[in-house]
């Protein structure tokens, strides 16, 4: 499912600088300083239009949220649904996966969600898959020494190579579920891509790993 790309969206993306943070680089090693508070670092990396971001910055306020996302389309409409009433403690970054080690210290990050990544089936593009042995090391490098990494996807594929993925780095399982969504009276924040799987009965795979 391809969003549409909207049309000066970096020029309309100016108008939330008080959520989208477009020079992250500058805050290494410094995220707790600009939060104000030593709490927890959570980052969603791939956040799409914020739903699953946004419903946990407002049920957990003593943690602080960062929703990154490549797309300015992307991030624009998300700023947009967040605009009207964002917690204070949740923002917003327009940028590249691949710049993780640029925006983030060593041990600064609590925990990575990874939902509904991109599955890049193809075998010359393992290295894009985010749970790929490259962006491994770069979570354990920015993760804290007890940082987790929570992991959902409706492909089958995608499952059962972040399954291998995450035991070959040698990464503690502290959850994996074929079917999240099967006790239905679970409370489980989901995605805007999440509800669309389960309307559609599609499994919803998860993984829980700690460093």
């Amino acid at each position: 499912m391809r969003l549409r790309k909207i049309k000066n969206a970096r020029e309309k993306l100016e108008t939330f600088k008080n959520i989208v943070l477009f020079n992250p680089e500058e805050l290494k090693g410094n995220w707790k300083t600009f939060f104000g508070k030593d709490n927890p670092i959570h980052l969603e990396i791939g956040m799409g239009k914020g739903k699953f971001i946004l419903e946990h910055a407002r049920k957990y306020p003593d943690i602080n949220f960062l929703g990154l996302e490549i797309s300015e389309s992307v991030v624009l409409q998300a700023a947009r649904k967040i605009a009207a009433n964002r917690p204070k403690n949740l923002f917003l970054l327009q940028t590249d996966a691949n710049n993780l080690t640029e925006i983030f210290g060593f041990g600064e990050v609590d925990k990575i969600y990874l939902n509904f990544s991109d599955p890049w089936p193809k075998s010359r593009h393992e290295k894009r898959r985010l749970t790929s042995e490259g962006f491994l090391d770069v979570y354990r490098e920015i993760l804290t020494k007890t940082g987790e990494i929570e992991f959902k996807t409706d492909n089958r594929q995608l499952f059962e190579y972040s399954l291998i993925s995450f035991n070959n780095h040698q990464l503690k399982f502290l959850k994996v579920n074929l079917n999240l969504h099967e006790n239905k009276d679970e409370d489980i924040i989901t995605t805007e891509y999440e509800d669309k799987f389960k309307e559609k009965g599609n499994l919803i795979y998860y993984i829980k790993v700690v460093k």
